[in-house]
């Protein structure tokens, strides 16, 4: 099945001897409009209920950016509290679609990731990524928060990772840094390497007992029942503060 549009971006998928192949895509670096935050959750939530597939792999299209994180045309055009606790729902959405999967997913970062494709990496249940994977949370610099994806970043990387990463807001972390704290398992010098483990990986796993993978998802996501409250609550926050003098003069800046 796919799904595309050039201002909304892409989302294909691939089911392939038990593995679904989740690409999503959009032209300015992978960054993601709500219509495709929708899409992709609804798509994630589909997966899930499918017999026919047993890991799923999330990856996106193209040979630089992951992800850039939420749109930026998006972000300029919020201009109340409505619109921006809804915007920045869509991130809540697919984190809890995520967490809330019964197949397991496997995360294929190909190249550097911002923001909220921080927050789609934290979430995988097993992250592999390229030299090329530097990571970076911007959003203190523009008057908002990584609010939303913060329990992610800090299940997978820990408080003192969520901190550095947060208020070093403009600095690159590269990918090896990323594997120390948590957030990759392995990464590769290039491209071809990332795709043939990622396809290694995800065909073991759909062999193993489809039973034991989901109980074992269970496990991996222990003690996080609250996000379905939490991060809308957190979404909440960020829809306020987008709304700043602050973070509308630093967006104003970034557009020039």
């Amino acid at each position: 099945m796919s799904t595309t549009n050039r201002i909304e971006g892409s989302l294909y998928t691939r089911i392939q001897n038990k593995v679904a192949t989740l690409e999503f895509g959009h032209p300015a670096s992978n960054s993601f409009p709500s219509g495709l935050l929708a899409r992709l959750t609804a798509e994630i939530n589909l997966l899930s209920k499918n017999e026919e597939v047993a890991v799923i792999v999330l990856k996106s299209e193209g040979e630089k950016a992951f992800c850039a994180g939420a749109s930026f045309d998006e972000l300029v055009a919020i201009t109340n509290l409505e619109d921006g606790q809804k915007f920045f729902a869509g991130f809540a959405n697919v984190i809890n679609a995520m967490r809330t999967c019964s197949k397991l997913i496997i995360g294929a970062v190909q190249g550097k990731t911002v923001g909220g494709g921080v927050g789609l990496a934290a979430a995988c249940d097993y992250t592999l990524a390229t030299e090329a994977a530097a990571i970076k949370l911007s959003e203190l610099s523009i008057g908002i928060g990584p609010f939303v994806i913060a329990p992610a970043v800090e299940r997978k990387m820990g408080l003192a990772g969520l901190t550095e990463l947060s208020l070093a807001a403009t600095e690159w972390k590269n990918a090896y840094w990323a594997k120390e704290k948590g957030l990759y398992a392995k990464v590769f010098e290039t491209q071809e390497e990332l795709y043939k483990e990622v396809d290694i990986l995800s065909q073991q796993l759909a062999n193993y007992n489809l039973e034991a993978l989901a109980e074992m998802k269970k496990i991996l996501w222990k003690n996080t029942e609250n996000w379905d409250t939490l991060l809308i609550e957190r979404a909440q926050i960020s829809g306020k503060l987008v709304l700043s003098d602050f973070t509308k003069k630093a967006l104003a800046k970034f557009k020039k």
